[in-house]
């Protein structure tokens, strides 16, 4: 499949040249796999997926056409570079636009071994996850109820080209298990939580139990949560949901926020944006890595840098369009950043919970409040109350709030409990202090 891709692309871009197009760009991609999911003890769903699609840009100048399909047939694509070419006659012109540099095309491929597909089926799958399941209502007695096991696998193949003469491919895979149950309390009070493993590989999975287990613990520890009085206390965000907050980072020091005055990081590159203890570092060439890749979506080649050292921001994350908008150079970023992996500060949690002393351990956060043009952060959370740097009872019904620059300035620990299972990589962080708005 993959070279009938890239035959495809490089035939409709010579096509797209032949036609009178100042310049061309195609990406396509291919998946297929399956989900199966298990609840209390009875198989809920089957699901098959099989997608391909390709988009096709065409450049007249600073006019641009696009215009994507999922009929990769001859004649569809021919239909498609017509409708590209005769939207670029017509458009507005953009200084902005166009393709990236040809010199900052990646010229050598890097193995990055992404790709493992895994040959089980469905029919093999569904007694794994009835057995992990059933070890999980076992496990505890409060354990009431089944959201259901699930099971997914899925490979894929990616394809960019364009017309500096570039044609990179990507071919990966998915595999994760999950587990989301429910425990009640004598007094028919409800908790529900999850687990879950994640992987590249098949092999490297944990075992499908050990994670039930685990789910399982997490359900029955929320149980009894109560809310707590309102005031500044420490927060410490768990490794589990602290991708959230440096997500919120991310997106502030991202080209499209930056060009549209919509972040309020814009004019911050070599000014210090957090605690020195903090440093970033964005390397897209991790084997195996969530977001690894040799090129970005218009062929630049990546590289690993600082995004952050020791507090102070290095530089944005631009594909070429929002760097032209700003003035500066694409950072190799077109569609999003790469592996991110936030260096610790070498405590373990039990040590940041010492360090913290009193305050809350949050594990849960929920709504969208966050506005990246001020940095206010308000969102519903949920966790637990720490006294004395041990946890004692879990919380809920609180609301967590502050100003992002004063959160990313209050950062004062990043614990070595990493949580790997996506593109960032960090171990839970202690805030200082932060407004929890409860109980009264």
């Amino acid at each position: 499949m993959r070279d009938h891709i890239e035959s495809t692309i490089l035939a409709l871009l010579n096509k797209a040249k032949q036609k009178g197009a100042s310049a061309a760009e195609a990406n396509a991609s291919f998946s297929e796999g399956f989900t199966v999911s298990v609840r209390k003890g009875e198989v809920d769903t089957v699901e098959f997926n099989r997608d391909k699609g390709l988009t096709l840009t065409v450049y007249c100048g600073q006019r641009q056409g696009v215009v994507s399909s999922s009929d990769l047939s001859e004649t569809a694509l021919n239909q498609c570079l017509d409708k590209a070419w005769a939207i670029a006659q017509y458009t507005d012109e953009d200084p902005a636009a166009g393709l990236a540099p040809k010199e900052r095309m990646a010229e050598k491929a890097i193995e990055l071994d992404l790709y493992h597909p895994w040959q089980i089926t469905p029919e093999e799958a569904i007694p794994l996850l009835k057995e992990a399941e059933a070890v999980a209502i076992a496990s505890d007695k409060r354990i009431s109820n089944s959201e259901g096991v699930n099971l997914n696998t899925h490979q894929s193949d990616y394809v960019y080209a364009n017309s500096h003469g570039f044609c990179g491919t990507v071919r990966s895979t998915s595999h994760s298990f999950s587990c989301v149950l429910l425990a009640s309390d004598k007094n028919g009070a409800m908790q529900r939580d999850y687990e879950y493993t994640h992987s590249r590989d098949a092999k490297t999975l944990d075992d499908f139990s050990q994670v039930a287990k685990r789910a399982a613990e997490y359900t029955v520890q929320r149980l009894g949560a109560q809310s707590i009085s309102t005031g500044k206390i420490p927060v410490i965000f768990s490794q589990r949901m602290v991708s959230g907050l440096w997500g919120e980072l991310l997106a502030a020091i991202s080209g499209g926020n930056l060009y549209r005055d919509s972040s309020f990081l814009k004019g911050t590159i070599g000014k210090s944006i957090l605690n020195k203890c903090v440093t970033l570092v964005e390397n897209p060439h991790i084997k195996r890595g969530w977001a690894s890749s040799y090129f970005d979506k218009e062929g630049v080649a990546t590289q690993k840098r600082d995004l952050v050292k020791a507090g102070v921001l290095q530089g944005y994350i631009l594909n070429s369009y929002s760097a032209r908008r700003l003035g500066l150079e694409t950072t190799g970023n077109a569609g999003g950043p790469h592996n991110i992996l936030v260096h610790s500060t070498g405590e373990d949690q039990q040590a940041l919970l010492q360090k913290m002393d009193r305050g809350l351990l949050v594990t849960e956060v929920m709504g969208m409040g966050v506005n990246l043009v001020t940095g206010d952060y308000s969102q519903g959370a949920s966790g637990f109350w720490v006294e004395h740097g041990k946890i004692q009872y879990p919380v809920e019904g609180v609301t967590i709030a502050g100003n992002l620059k004063d959160m990313f300035a209050n950062i004062v620990a990043i614990g070595n409990d990493v949580n790997d299972r996506g593109y960032i990589e960090s171990g839970s962080v202690l805030v200082a202090e932060m407004m929890v708005a409860g109980k009264d």
